[in-house]
């Protein structure tokens, strides 16, 4: 059951409706069982745009919605077989009662119902490319639909991947309230990792740690596999073996966020396994802290959603040429971009429902303005390999500083603050 009414979903979907060409339709699949192998499938998490505007967490299912806001569900019936395996299922009539659909059918039948239904429609909107079986079946049905038509129909299919990705942007009172859960959560997990952990420990043992404080607190699943990265391994952007000792005066990167509601917390903290940064660590971390927090700045209404990136890469930019670690002007490292030898990713992503929201950064070609209720993460790092042309003392050091900020009326909140972020915040908490 949905942490969210289903007065919320239905006021979704009237919203979404008004996207709609008139005389068209749109149309979403939910996820499918996946196999994890032979008859074992892995836990079932619904796909995001589908519950969005749902609140349906079944799969086997489809929403067909109107331009004229009208609501149908195709789902499972009532199997009391599988309920005595699989647990309650709403069957048609629940959830059109239940959930509050106008119209629910089995889903048996969509083949047949769906072309008599989009007959003389205009066009029919789906996330074409994300799921091509579904595309595929959307196109039989407006072939079918156009046949029905005494002179042939032409009905286009359109994507409708930008026009939802906005809406899911702006988050409501109620995704907000969730939203802090999940990185509370998330927060106190790491809070909580950081002031345990002692030389000796495995980057294994860390994982343990942090998914068993995530479910002490609520929440049963990470949003993402989560990264401990010990040593050099922390310069491996997607590293997830997640198997190695982490030595005494090594630096570890924990890159760990939660689901609460399936929406979704996304922290990282880099801290000294045995307490206390070397002067080199400490160095480059607080050059990653500073573009942190004027890239966090950056997040306000009004400006684009890509100036945060912009100010990240000055500030590292200018940390690096402090340094030593480049030579060149500060014009001429932006220009040339030769901070991407150890700044080498975006500043961060959208986040909600999912951890890498799925929305997006340009409309009509132009680069959206942060609005309120808008949430991203802010996540500059710098990571020093092998091979820099760089004095061997700050090689193998990878630092991130990741926090999940909500675009306020009058600036941000860090809904992550809870977890110290300074060099001396960490050290203190960790020597508590």
């Amino acid at each position: 059951m949905s942490n969210l009414s289903p007065n919320h979903f239905k006021a979704r979907r009237a919203e979404a409706a008004k996207s709609l060409d008139k005389d068209s339709f749109l149309l979403l699949s939910s996820s499918k069982n996946l196999i994890r192998n032979n008859d074992t499938t892995f836990p079932f998490r619904q796909d995001s745009n589908f519950y969005y505007l749902t609140g349906f967490e079944e799969p086997e299912s489809v929403l067909m919605l109107s331009s004229e806001g009208e609501s149908t569900i195709f789902c499972r019936k009532k199997n009391p077989d599988l309920e005595k395996w699989e647990g309650y299922m709403y069957g048609i009539e629940g959830a059109k009662d239940i959930l509050k659909f106008d119209n629910a059918y089995n889903i048996a039948d969509i083949a047949n119902i769906v072309p008599e239904l989009i007959r003389g429609s205009k066009s029919i909107y789906s996330l074409v490319g994300k799921d091509n079986a579904f595309d595929n079946n959307i196109i039989g049905w407006i072939t079918k639909a156009n046949s029905l038509e005494r002179h042939q129909g032409n009905i286009d299919f359109k994507n409708y991947s930008n026009a939802l990705g906005y809406q899911r942007l702006i988050k409501g009172d109620e995704e907000v309230k969730l939203m802090r859960n999940s990185c509370e959560i998330a927060a106190q997990a790491h809070k909580e990792v950081m002031k345990n952990v002692q030389v000796g420990m495995s980057e294994f043992d860390l994982e343990s740690m942090y998914l068993n404080e995530f479910r002490k607190r609520g929440s049963r699943f990470p949003s993402y596999n989560p990264i401990v990265a010990g040593g050099k391994n922390a310069c491996i952007l997607h590293y997830v073996d997640n198997n190695q000792l982490i030595n005494d005066g090594e630096l570890v990167l924990v890159d760990a966020g939660c689901e609460y509601g399936l929406y979704a917390s996304d922290i990282t903290r880099t801290y000294p396994i045995n307490g206390k940064f070397s002067s080199e660590q400490k160095a480059i971390y607080d050059v990653v802290l500073e573009a942190h927090d004027q890239a966090c700045e950056a997040a306000k209404v009004g400006n684009s959603c890509l100036e945060p990136q912009r100010v990240s890469e000055r500030a590292i930019s200018q940390g690096l040429k402090d340094l030593g670690f480049l030579k060149e002007s500060l014009d001429e490292i932006l220009d040339k971009q030769l901070f991407r030898e150890y700044y080498y990713h975006k500043i961060g992503h959208w986040i909600g429902l999912d951890v890498h929201d799925d929305c997006p950064y340009f409309l009509e070609g132009n680069e959206i303005k942060f609005e309120k209720n808008m949430a991203m993460t802010i996540e500059p790092g710098i990571y020093v390999n092998d091979s820099a042309p760089i004095d061997d003392k700050w090689k193998g050091i990878g630092i991130r500083i990741e926090d999940d900020i909500l675009v306020t009326e009058n600036g941000y909140e860090n809904l992550t603050a809870s977890v110290p972020s300074s060099a001396d915040q960490i050290e203190e908490l960790m020597q508590s």
